[in-house]
């Protein structure tokens, strides 16, 4: 199984990545946000405990997100491996996903981080703001802030898998089919 955590600032180019990577490598995509939102579709103790954060505006507990992971690693057993889409987001969370894949035998295989500079991730936002529907994507001030809270947040995460040299940064500048070439490129060297 290959595990793979995918980075990226807004505007970055993960969403297009993930697709790509997820069709050419079987990987089953591991959204928190997805896993959430179905856990509480189906009402599960998981999603109910959840929601019972949530409705009091506060944040769900790592404890809870672990167990929603585990449960999706358990209900895929034929995956050849996940990608993981908005988490771990804290080095806590880095702790807590490597020590659930341990009891599952398995591990992170790599770290991968789009890099592409301020200027066109702005570009891009605005941009795709015309057409998203998305009011987060249509104001520069907003777009800029939400850069540099994924800059804070995330630079702890790479930190902690730089350590076990997991980390690979990738030009996320250029064309999507030379981003991709990059990536699996860093990717195939892992699986060999």
């Amino acid at each position: 199984m290959f595990n793979i955590i995918l980075f990226g600032p807004p505007g970055s180019g993960k969403g297009t990545q993930s697709e790509k990577l997820i069709a050419t490598y079987g990987l089953k995509h591991l959204s928190t946000g997805d896993l959430l939102r179905s856990e509480i579709a189906a009402q599960t103790p998981l999603g109910l405990e959840a929601k019972s954060f949530m409705d009091k505006g506060q944040l769900v507990p790592d404890e809870v997100v672990i167990g929603m992971i585990s449960s999706a690693l358990d209900q895929n057993p034929q995956a050849k491996g996940f990608l993981f889409d908005g988490f771990p987001r804290t080095e806590a969370q880095s702790v807590a996903l490597d020590k659930l894949l341990k009891l599952k035998n398995t591990e992170i295989g790599v770290v991968l981080a789009l890099d592409v500079s301020e200027e066109e991730l702005v570009k891009r936002l605005l941009n795709r703001g015309k057409t998203s529907g998305r009011s987060d994507d249509t104001n520069e001030t907003v777009i800029r802030a939400r850069i540099t809270e994924y800059q804070q947040k995330t630079t702890v995460v790479a930190n902690y898998y730089a350590g076990f040299n997991k980390v690979v940064h990738i030009k996320g500048e250029g064309t999507v089919d030379e981003i991709f070439s990059s990536l699996r490129s860093e990717i195939e060297q892992r699986l060999s």
